[in-house]
């Protein structure tokens, strides 16, 4: 395109504009000039709104301000002289601690026939674990802390003026003893495996030695009471049982001696056996008696004297007949004298007798099975690790214990900073 073009371009839109400009109306051409004006006034308010560019203050150099030597003076008191005390305390005042381990468990046996095999397997399961929870419990308790006392007098063992902080404070009653034993006596169970472990500390290895010892014994011997107890229930109603039944059983022997006493027969049942076969004995002679003299009677005259003879025979055998009968029941001798009540007197006492022998047997036999029962059942103390004698000092855990103080004197000084500054910034 040619310079001549470019030049005469312009005027060209200007008339085209001014052309559309007159096809417009009136009104949409004051609409324009509105918008226009608006525009202008718009940019005028922004330029005048908008502020010159200001330079950036510049920051001074740090330096120390009072609040912060007061801050280190702070950390000094809080965390330093605290922390060196611990550790001087613990390098220069406390005296080494020797430890002495030992496990052991208890361990219950009980013999079981092969068709309850199973059931014996679980129920040695259950009292084992259950001996050795109580046994856990007995350790710390204060009936074995009075039997170690008395045996080995804890207090000239653990009293130590020169550390006062890890010794047995001096003159201590039974309850500071026992809070004191909970220290040095730590007792672990595993109740998985039903193990107990047991650590002793003291100031001397001999001292932690001898004191676990001690514990193992009176392990050992509140077991086997415990198993004392068991056998004894186990068995006590059936002694009971059988202890009633031999009283039973007394009682009806003195009735029968009391009875032989008083009748002054031994047995009345083979003395009516007796006197049974007498009077069957009379009964024939009277039979044979009546014959002889029937025959008299017919071969004899009257007032022979033979007649008279067997009349008198058989009058004789007739009021001995009447005397036996007369001894097993008469209605005109009293109660006391017949015979048939002293038989059935003897009868009532000698099957009272029976009854109490059966029940006799019946409960020896049953004590006897309960006795036999309890001895079947044992449980002991087995150790798997004696007590151990220390050859170096493990506790007190210097570093360690540093370590946690100074960590805690760290952690409070932090959080007590961070209070006295978020208090300062609110105000």
């Amino acid at each position: 395109m040619s310079a001549d073009d470019q030049d005469t371009k312009p005027p060209a839109r200007k008339g085209q504009g001014r052309n559309a400009g007159q096809q417009k109306g009136p009104n949409q051409r004051r609409g324009q000039q509105k918008q226009g004006q608006q525009r202008q006034g718009q940019q005028s308010a922004g330029q005048r709104q908008s502020p010159p560019p200001t330079a950036q203050p510049v920051a001074s150099p740090a330096r120390l301000r009072r609040r912060h030597f007061k801050l280190a003076l702070f950390f000094l008191l809080w965390v330093v002289a605290p922390l060196a005390g611990v550790v001087g305390y613990l390098y220069w005042v406390a005296h080494d601690q020797y430890a002495s381990y030992v496990g052991f468990t208890v361990r219950s046996e009980e013999v079981s026939s092969g068709i309850d095999i199973l059931g014996g397997i679980t129920d040695l399961s259950s009292s084992s674990t259950s001996d050795t929870e109580i046994l856990y419990k007995f350790i710390s308790s204060r009936q074995m802390v009075e039997a170690v006392n008395r045996d080995l007098d804890l207090a000239s063992i653990y009293e130590n003026p020169d550390d006062p902080l890890f010794g047995m404070p001096p003159n201590g009653t039974i309850e500071d003893i026992q809070a004191y034993w909970r220290r040095v006596v730590k007792v672990y169970y595993d109740t998985r495996s039903g193990l107990l472990e047991l650590r002793v500390v003291a100031f001397t290895p001999e001292d932690a030695q001898r004191i676990a010892q001690h514990i193992v014994s009176e392990s050992t011997s509140i077991i086997n009471e415990l198993t004392a107890i068991a056998r004894e229930d186990t068995t006590r109603y059936a002694r009971e049982v059988l202890d009633r039944t031999i009283e039973r059983l007394k009682e009806a022997r003195q009735a029968i001696n009391t009875f032989r006493a008083r009748t002054q027969i031994v047995d009345p049942l083979a003395d009516t056996q007796g006197h049974l076969g007498l009077l069957n004995n009379l009964q024939t002679q009277l039979a044979m008696a009546l014959i002889e003299l029937d025959m008299v009677r017919q071969t004899a005259r009257s007032g022979d004297p033979r007649i008279t003879q067997g009349e008198r025979k058989v009058q004789v055998i007739e009021e001995r007949i009447s005397e036996e009968r007369n001894r097993f029941g008469s209605e005109t001798e009293s109660e006391d004298d017949t015979y048939s009540r002293l038989v059935g007197e003897y009868e009532e006492l000698a099957v009272e007798l029976e009854f109490a022998n059966s029940s006799y047997l019946s409960a020896l036999a049953a004590y006897d099975s309960a006795l036999a029962e309890a001895q079947r059942k044992s449980r002991y103390v087995a150790a798997y690790q004696d007590p151990t004698l220390a050859q170096s000092a493990e506790y007190p855990q210097r570093f360690l214990i540093s370590a946690l103080a100074f960590g805690a004197l760290t952690l409070s000084f932090m959080i007590l900073c961070l209070v006295y500054y978020s208090l300062r910034d609110r105000r």
